[in-house]
């Protein structure tokens, strides 16, 4: 199973694609290499074909995000610049965002921006155990988990060994 087949389809009324492009286009607040629609945050956006409002459905990378206040409001400034004001934005919690939503393309991004991307979560109904973290900057399986908690919640601070390098992990969901 790729990484986006785990993903919500993303929906297009009459018009919406340029909604839908503006929407994509957002960049996650914490993680700025990549955009909510590679991290897999967008759900959906919707456009009534009678009245021209936006609906664009986002999920959380997990309940109480510090980032989706601000994510809501740059969607929202995407969205009028795009040219349709007329926008809500939704937030849901079912099913809860994985990181098997993220897109091979966000994964590269991560990859290259130093952090290492998480492996898929769900195989086949199998939950995969992360033992080892490969170093995104020099590749090296050797490495250790310095603290839980990295430059935000959803990532953990690792380091090499090999390279002495620390580098984020994006906590695997």
């Amino acid at each position: 199973m790729s990484a986006r087949s785990a993903s919500p389809t993303i929906a297009n009324g009459t018009g919406g694609a340029s909604a839908r492009e503006a929407a994509a286009s957002v960049v996650d607040p914490e993680i700025r290499v990549i955009t909510i629609d590679e991290l897999g945050i967008l759900r959906a956006v919707e456009e009534d074909p009678a009245s021209g409002r936006v609906t664009v459905t986002i999920t959380p990378t997990y309940t109480g995000c510090p980032a989706m206040d601000v994510i809501r409001a740059d969607i929202r400034r995407a969205l009028t610049a795009a040219g349709h004001p007329d926008a809500e934005v939704r937030t849901v919690y079912s099913p809860p965002w994985s990181t098997d939503w993220i897109s091979e393309g966000g994964r590269a991004k991560l990859a290259a921006a130093g952090i290492a991307p998480p492996a898929p979560v769900r195989t086949a109904g199998v939950v995969s155990l992360t033992l080892a973290v490969r170093c995104p900057q020099c590749g090296s399986p050797e490495t250790e988990q310095v603290s839980r908690f990295g430059s935000t919640a959803c990532k953990a601070l690792w380091r090499c060994r090999s390279c002495s390098e620390p580098f984020d992990h994006l906590k695997a969901l």
